[in-house]
Order: structure tokens, then sequence, then C-alpha cells
């Protein structure tokens, strides 16, 4: 590339050799270069030099932005003081009216919230700005603790609500669709704001205390009460010989042998549908808990109850009798699910702290269809 060069060179009629050595072609071709290095370092440094700019100028844009949110807010409660109070007095009246319908009194221990860092920088320069409006912004961020407090409580409870009604084999989240169909009533309506809106964290309150209630009632209305308080069940669910026929027959219910007359308890709270007489059931009640769950209770005595009354789990509604396709004094219980039935002894084991106590079969002296 840097040979020895030589240009023959013609001005006026005079020729004239000019060398151009290796040596200085290097020289050259060095300076050149170093001439293109500083100018690429100027430019580097100028792009650098805007880039850095820019960067500052977009962080300086952000500070800038979250000091005029803060003065906005600020600005909120200088100019708008009775908004505000009379914004909170909505979201307190909503408060109230939800824990009133839901929970009546919320424990102590149910999980404290704090208000967060970011509602207690607002008071604080709320406090600050306007010291009239301080207390304000304290209500506001002891509320908004509190809905949270109240949103997680809920769901505490209806975890616990869906695992226990899972232990039973059903389906929790049919028994919340349930519910969400069968809804109607006057408007009452609630807002946390002057044009009617709602807090969206108010809107999640609402929803976790809900769907609580749905799975609470659902759970409440599955059978887990003993219907009859005796010491053992006589004959129990499935497949048996006839005590008539002594041929293999299906017993849809557990019998429960006792003195004549002894009281017969709803096994869930529900609504008396039936009551009367049963081919093969003699006297017989028919309790629908909602769900598609329903109990039966039959062979009775007398009858404590009406078509159309609510009952309470626990609640006395019979007699133990012999009537009907019954060999001696005597309850038969089902629990029908959609009209099939099942077996009754996993939802009353589920409830031994309520006095349940299922044995099975052993020393049976009685029998029944």
């Amino acid at each position: 590339m840097f040979a020895d060069r030589e240009f023959i060179m013609r001005s006026q009629g005079q020729v004239r050799f000019i060398r151009v050595s290796s040596r200085a072609q290097k020289m050259a071709a060095g300076a050149a270069v170093g001439v293109l290095g500083m100018w690429a370092a100027s430019v580097g440094a100028l792009a650098l030099s805007q880039v850095s700019t820019g960067s500052e100028s977009a962080a300086l844009a952000k500070r800038a932005a979250n000091v005029a949110k803060a003065e906005q807010n600020v600005a909120q409660y200088r100019e708008n003081v009775d908004t505000v109070a009379a914004d909170l007095a909505r979201r307190q009246k909503f408060i109230e009216q939800v824990v009133d319908a839901h929970i009546q009194e919320l424990p102590e221990q149910s999980g404290e919230a704090q208000p967060t860092a970011q509602t207690d920088a607002t008071v604080k320069k709320v406090s600050a700005a306007i010291p009239g409006a301080g207390a304000l912004a304290q209500i506001e961020a002891e509320q908004l603790a509190l809905v949270d407090r109240l949103t997680r409580y809920a769901d505490q409870r209806s975890d616990a609500a869906m695992a226990s009604i899972r232990k039973l084999g059903l389906n929790p989240n049919a028994m919340i669709s349930r519910a969400r169909m069968a809804e109607g009533g006057p408007l009452v309506k609630l807002a946390t704001g002057a044009d009617g809106s709602v807090d969206p964290r108010f809107v999640k309150m609402g929803r976790s205390l809900s769907r609580m209630d749905a799975l609470e009632n659902g759970l409440a209305s599955i059978p887990q009460v003993s219907p009859a308080h005796v010491a053992y069940v006589s004959s129990s669910y499935g497949y048996r010989s006839d005590p008539f026929t002594g041929g293999a027959a299906f017993h849809a219910g557990l019998d429960f042998p006792g003195p004549m007359g002894s009281p017969i308890y709803a096994a869930a709270q529900g609504r008396v549908t039936f009551v009367g007489q049963k081919s093969g059931y003699g006297n017989c009640i028919e309790v629908t808990h909602g769900n598609g769950l329903m109990t039966r209770y039959g062979h009775l005595s007398g009858f404590r109850t009406r078509v159309g009354q609510e009952v309470e789990a626990g609640a006395l509604i019979g007699a133990m009798g012999s009537t009907g396709r019954s060999t001696g004094p005597h309850l038969h219980f089902e629990v029908r699910v959609n009209d099939r039935p099942v077996n009754p002894r996993p939802f009353l084991e589920a409830a031994r702290n309520q006095g349940a106590s299922i044995q099975g079969n052993n020393g049976a002296q009685r029998e029944n269809h």
C-alpha cells in the first residue's frame, strides 16, 4: 500500500518528476487517521452529552410530575374540603351497611390492617399544607385500611367454607353460581362518590363478602346435625336384606331406632316442602335446603311443623314412630341431591362436635324399608 511512487508533472513545456517515498505516505496516512479520530471523539462526546441531558431532563420531568400530583392532591383537599368530607361520609355509610349486613361485628383479632406508606405520605403532605384537613386525610387512610382488613377477613372465611364443602364431596363453586342465579329485590344504591360511582377497593370488598355469604349459607344448608338423639344406627345406607321379604334390596338412608315419640330434628336450615304421607315412608316430612339438597324424615308418629315453614338446623319438626313400611319405632333419614339419594353418613360425621354419633349397625335390633 505504501510503495515508493513517482509522479510526472508537465507545466508550460517543462517536465518534472516528483517522488513520494513510502515513509512520507505512512506519515500522511497517520495524520489523516488522527484527524478522523479526533472528529469522531468530538461527535461521540456531543452525543453522550445530549443523552445525559435528555435523561436528566426526563428524571426532572418525572419528579416534577410527582410533585405536581402531590400538589394536586393537596389542592383537592384545599379547594374541596367539603366535597372530601361528603365523600368520606358516604364511604363510612357504605362500610357500616356492608358490615351490618354480612358480619355484624368484626373480630378484633382478624388481621389488623395498617395504612400503606402511600396513604401515610398523603396524610403528612395534607397535614403540612392544610392543618385543618389533616384529620380528614387520616380518616380516609383508616377507612381504606379497614376496607383491606374486611376484604382479607371475608376471603379467609370463604376459604374455610370451601374446604369444608369439598370435604363433603360437594362443589363450592356450584353453590356460588346458584346463589347468583337467584337474586333480586328493590334497588338500594350504594356509592362512595358524589357521581354515584364506587371506589374499586370497595367493589372488591363487596365481592369478597358476597362470596363469603354464598359459601357459608351453602355450608349451613348441608345436613350436618343428627336428626335424632340415639346411640346407634340400626340399618345403614346401601344394599341389605329386606326386613319383610328377605331378598336383596337397596336402603336409601339411615335408620335411627328409639322410643316412640322421640323428638326428630331438622338436619340443616331450610324450608319445609312436604308434610304428609308417602308410600312406604308413612308419615313423612321433607325439608329443602337449596343447592339441590333435600332431607326426608319417615315413619313419624307426629308432625311439629308445617309446609312453607323456615326451620333452623336442629329445630324440632316431628316425633319418632313406626308408620308405613316399618317393623318398629325408628326414624328413616335420607339425604337427596337433585332428588337422588346419597349416603347421609359423611354429612353427619362432619359435625361430630354437634353431637352426631353414627356408629354403624352393630347390635341392630330393628329394621325398616
